[in-house]
């Protein structure tokens, strides 16, 4: 009984004595095994390498070796001592070197641009071909364009680069103008083009030739020629049909270009180029080089384009000569619709190889997109990202701009419709021909919505009188699909800008402005006077006939010219510059022409308000996005809304976030403006024909009419994210033109608050529905 309760005691705790007592079993058999002697003579070579000897740093010693070494003396050496290396700075000789670092990547790796076009003008024809030829090959290429000239002109075409060398013989003209590539452009291109103003070029081609050709060679392309009297061995390119020289050939040739113009005498400069070539360079001009042809075509007079159609006129790569700037308008829109003709070839020929190809794939032709090439729908990943499809018909939109339910279709709308329905026909005939005919197209619904990957979409329902070839009518209904897809976003070549542009901030006043001037002038204190930006503030005090009278005894500006020169105290190298202008009609453009009169043409501009709060990033995108001669920037300012609709019962932030509940980017005001002083003089001088029969333009017409329909200029007009304007219930003058006076209007009410913030708004006040 006895040794059963004692079994059934030691039984829980049986398994963990055995593992202990196993344990302890395990560890001295280890210790024993592992137990070596400290003496290092009968140490293998093998443990020698692993171990190391006490002192070296061959080997590293054994984690399981626990072992003091001795020196000779008997003294105990500890292993691994550590020694602590002071770090002493190397002696610098001379100040220190300021490491270069390129602006650019390709600047750095040496990546050149691919073509550099030359083109010889002269003074009879700078006005007609040259023109023709900058309007027919500069913008397709990726390279520069320059025209070179002997005769210096004080009136140019614009958009010309003319380098113009004073000398109109021909052969120096050619020297100075070898040279001049030599100087400044012979690091930054790899292939060079010379061409008469007389020869048109087919830019597509031109750009393929060189594309394929290395840029290590040493070649001189084009139509060869054989020297008047054969004195010299070789052949030279006619200038005519242009030619085409390597980078690598020109620097071979300039230790001997000075030579070249001593010794070879010449007429022709084509001729004379070719001897130098020949002479020092070792090089004759080729008309084909490893498969790739010098394609041209010799003009005839009276030659009728559409009867060409021999394959050496339609694969030229230059046509001369060309006598007039309409021949060569009319050959480059022949050219490019067979370069068009081709593009489509190519892109039906891709679109049958991905169908064959999708055949093969896991899907079958479900693999396969819709439309073939086109970049696939865009797939929200939440509710928030899906696209909205909106609803139309043939004569009204269902989502309108205004947030209204229903509005006319008209305008670019309406135009877009119609295009949309004349493709749709077209197609579905093509697919039925010759079977059936159908007519009549009439819209009964339509979807469309903006897919940012792919571009407009489109489904339409459709309602067909169709006809079959026996005469037999019926009325049938096809629902279709088109996508009208994104082109191809290029970079739109742009004049050079700085931000080291001096800006002239216009601030015009009238006494209805004079309290909110007062906190303009506080936030132009700390956002640009303190910061020394270089911007200079004009204010424009404007009177009426009444307030002028009373200037002596009581200025209604009095107290914004306090703050004036309270502000200049402050800062003494500030100085705020004012103009008082008595007017009896509050119009912008009168008192832009006294402004306009007092200041040089290249002044750069800024109207403002007193609402408007500028700062350092608005004022430079307003030098980046106004270019003298080419463009004027019309920000959309975020408008604050109402703090008392917008943030009921709670204190409003210092600076809103930009988010719809606290503002919206007020499209109806265009009062802030960059633009140079010279883009307004020029339209106003063009405005003065219209303004003899009416006079009232000058009220009826705000800045942005005036330069969109007498500037000739680009009118960019996009939101500024860095451009805020507080809330103010601002004042609309009726004395104003009736369009900007509603848009006043317009825009006091949308910036009272949102939709949904003026609903609730009106909810609470209904009787019974407060809490």
């Amino acid at each position: 009984m006895r040794i059963a309760m004692l079994v059934s005691l030691i039984r829980p705790t049986g398994p963990i004595i055995v593992g202990i007592s196993l344990g302890f079993t395990l560890s001295l058999l280890s210790v024993t095994w592992v137990d070596e002697s400290c003496d290092s003579d009968w140490m293998g070579a093998g443990d020698e390498m692993l171990i190391g000897q006490p002192g070296s740093s061959k080997g590293a010693r054994k984690p399981s070796s626990i072992s003091t070494g001795t020196t000779d003396n008997g003294n105990v050496e500890e292993d691994f001592e550590p020694r602590i290396v002071p770090y002493n700075k190397p002696a610098q000789e001379g100040p220190p070197k300021k490491v270069f670092r390129a602006k650019y990547a390709s600047t750095e790796l040496g990546i050149r641009e691919r073509l550099f076009v030359s083109v010889f003008t002269s003074k009879t024809t700078i006005s007609t071909l040259a023109v023709a030829i900058n309007r027919t090959l500069n913008h397709h290429l990726d390279g520069r364009l320059i025209f070179f000239t002997g005769t210096r002109n004080r009136k140019l075409p614009n958009g010309l680069f003319v380098v113009a060398h004073g000398d109109e013989r021909p052969v120096p003209n050619m020297f100075q103008s070898v040279r001049y590539l030599l100087e400044h452009h012979i690091a930054d291109y790899d292939w060079f083009f010379f061409v008469q103003d007389e020869t048109y070029t087919q830019p597509e081609r031109l750009k393929t030739l060189v594309s394929h050709l290395s840029m290590d060679l040493q070649l001189y392309m084009g139509h060869p020629g054989e020297f008047i009297g054969g004195e010299t061995q070789g052949r030279y390119c006619h200038s005519g049909p242009g030619f085409l020289l390597s980078r690598a050939l020109l620097l071979k040739l300039q230790p001997f270009l000075e030579q070249c113009r001593t010794d070879i005498v010449s007429i022709r400069p084509d001729e004379w180029l070719g001897r130098c070539i020949i002479d020092y360079a070792g090089m004759s001009c080729v008309e084909e080089y490893e498969g790739l042809n010098y394609n041209y075509f010799t003009m005839e007079n009276n030659m009728d384009l559409s009867r060409m159609g021999n394959d050496g006129f339609q694969n030229a790569l230059t046509v001369h000569p060309v006598t007039s700037a309409e021949l060569m308008y009319r050959l480059h829109k022949h050219f490019t619709e067979i370069e068009l003709q081709k593009t489509y070839e190519e892109i039906e020929k891709l679109q049958s190889e991905i169908k064959n190809v999708s055949e093969l794939a896991a899907d079958g032709n479900k693999s396969a997109l819709w439309p073939i090439g086109i970049t696939p729908p865009f797939e929200p990943k939440s509710r928030f990202e899906v696209l909205r499809w909106d609803y139309f018909t043939e004569d009204n939109l269902f989502s309108c701009v205004d947030g209204a339910p229903k509005c006319q279709l008209n305008g670019a709308d309406r135009d877009d419709v119609t295009d949309v329905i004349k493709v749709a026909v077209e197609e579905l005939n093509k697919k039925y021909n010759p079977f059936v005919q159908l007519s009549a197209p009439r819209l009964v619904s339509g979807y469309r919505r903006l897919d940012h990957t792919r571009g407009m979409e489109y489904t339409l329902d459709l309602q067909f009188q169709a006809t079959t070839e026996s005469g037999h009518q019926k009325s049938i209904a096809r629902r279709v699909h088109l996508v009208r897809p994104l082109s191809q976003v290029e970079i739109i070549p742009m004049p050079y800008v700085t931000e080291a542009t001096r800006v002239h901030v216009l601030l015009p006043l009238t006494s209805y402005d004079s309290h909110a001037a007062l906190r303009f002038l506080d936030h132009c204190s700390s956002n640009l006077f303190e910061n020394g930006e270089n911007a200079v503030l004009n204010v424009l005090f404007t009177y009426e006939p009444a307030e002028a009278q009373k200037v002596s005894t009581n200025d209604v500006f009095a107290e914004v010219k306090a703050k004036i020169t309270s502000v200049e105290h402050r800062y003494p190298s500030v100085k705020v510059s004012w103009i008082s202008i008595k007017t009896e009609s509050p119009g912008l453009l009168r008192i832009l022409d006294i402004v306009s009169r007092k200041h040089p043409v290249e002044t750069l501009f800024l109207l403002v308000t007193v609402d408007t709060v500028l700062n350092s990033e608005f004022l430079n995108r307003c030098r980046m996005n106004a270019i003298s001669g080419w463009q004027v920037f019309f920000p959309i300012h975020f408008q604050e809304f109402d703090p008392s609709v917008a943030y009921p019962d709670q204190v409003p932030p210092a600076s809103p976030d930009l988010v719809r509940e606290a503002g919206q980017f007020d499209r109806y005001i265009f009062e802030e403006v960059c633009f140079y002083n010279s883009d307004y003089m020029s339209s106003r001088t063009r405005m003065s024909g219209d303004l003899q029969e009416n006079e009232e333009l000058l009220e009826n017409l705000d800045l942005y009419d005036v330069f969109v329909q007498y500037s000739g200029l680009h009118v960019f007009r996009a939101v500024e994210p860095a451009l805020r304007q507080a809330y103010r219930n601002r004042t609309c003058d009726p004395r104003l033109s009736e369009d900007v006076f509603h848009r006043c209007l317009q825009s006091n009410l949308e910036s009272q608050g949102s939709r949904s913030q003026l609903a609730m708004l009106i909810f609470e006040q209904e009787p019974g529905n407060s809490t």
